[in-house]
């Protein structure tokens, strides 16, 4: 199946090129509309040409994914033209990067082993977290974050990768309460570092495995949207404390492919209430558990002691 042959940069430009052009029109980019229906959706492609300063047959070729050696001064007038966000362009440029050479690819790898001063940061911050690999490969957390997820991030089934999570396991539609906001937005997070990562045989086989096995996940990927995780609000059902809203930060580990994901919620607002709820639900289940025999149960911490 082609999900399986790995990213082809080509393929990737011509088609997002086409889908950006595609959702711009005249209006928007200040172009006159005449009279008559239009024979494609969008910008034509002499419109956009005309906008970017570049001739048609240049852009034919570009769009034919024929990108390789185009300067980042044509990169940019197109980039404008199509009024790309940020994660659009950084896409754009990368995908261009990916055609100017051959690319040796890339051997299949473990996840990555987190150092035990990574461990300690996460074990010492008072809050939900995890690190995670630019796959979404979830390969370490602390333990608020556990007891945050419940089974679905127990220590000993890690790694757990997101988007297998969300596209494939239905427990995410009833964990994540905005699912489909969280669906496109980790398809097109994953976009982008298949951008970045073209001959990474670990991902190119999860995009395979996830477009064969979820129509939701080819839907998406069809798209071309791509994102850039910064930080984000997500609605969650917790077992104990039942809705809570958290915003997630993505911080870079600097020098390696990992990115710690910490989730926050307001000071004094019902959300840290919760938090602070599950922190001594969490500390208590775990103290009678290193204490407890076999018959012994948890005895769950009641809201506001």
């Amino acid at each position: 199946m082609a999900y399986r042959r790995g990213v082809d940069p080509r393929a990737e430009i011509r088609d997002f090129l086409t889908s950006r052009r595609a959702r711009i029109t005249p209006q928007q980019a200040g172009l006159p509309e005449y009279g008559g229906k239009r024979r494609v959706p969008g910008l034509r492609r002499s419109e956009l040409a005309t906008l970017a300063g570049i001739s048609v047959e240049y852009l034919t070729q570009l769009e034919r994914g024929n990108i390789a050696g185009a300067s980042e001064t044509v990169l940019d007038a197109l980039a404008r033209a199509l009024q790309l966000d940020e994660a659009e362009r950084t896409h754009l440029f990368d995908l261009a990067r990916a055609a100017s050479g051959p690319h040796r690819a890339a051997s299949r790898r473990r996840s990555p082993q987190v150092r035990p001063s990574i461990q300690r940061i996460l074990d010492t911050l008072g809050t939900p977290a995890y690190v995670r690999t630019g796959r979404g490969d979830i390969v370490a957390v602390n333990t608020l974050c556990t007891t945050l997820y419940g089974d679905i991030l127990r220590p000993q089934a890690l790694p757990v990768n997101v988007a297998r999570f969300v596209f494939l396991d239905p427990r995410s539609q009833e964990f994540f309460l905005d699912w489909d906001t969280v669906a496109d937005d980790t398809a097109a997070a994953l976009r982008i570092h298949a951008g970045q990562t073209p001959n990474d045989r670990q991902l190119t086989d999860l995009v395979g495995e996830l477009a064969t096995r979820s129509d939701a996940f080819a839907t998406r990927w069809a798209k071309h949207n791509v994102r850039l995780h910064r930080t984000a609000t997500k609605r969650l059902l917790n077992s104990v404390v039942g809705e809570i809203e958290l915003t997630g930060d993505a911080l870079q580990l600097s020098g390696e492919d990992l990115t710690l994901i910490v989730y926050t919620a307001a000071a004094g607002s019902p959300a840290q209430e919760k938090l602070d709820f599950l922190t001594r639900w969490a500390g208590q289940s775990s103290s009678v558990e290193d204490a407890k025999t076999p018959t012994e149960h948890v005895q769950r911490p009641q809201p506001g002691d």
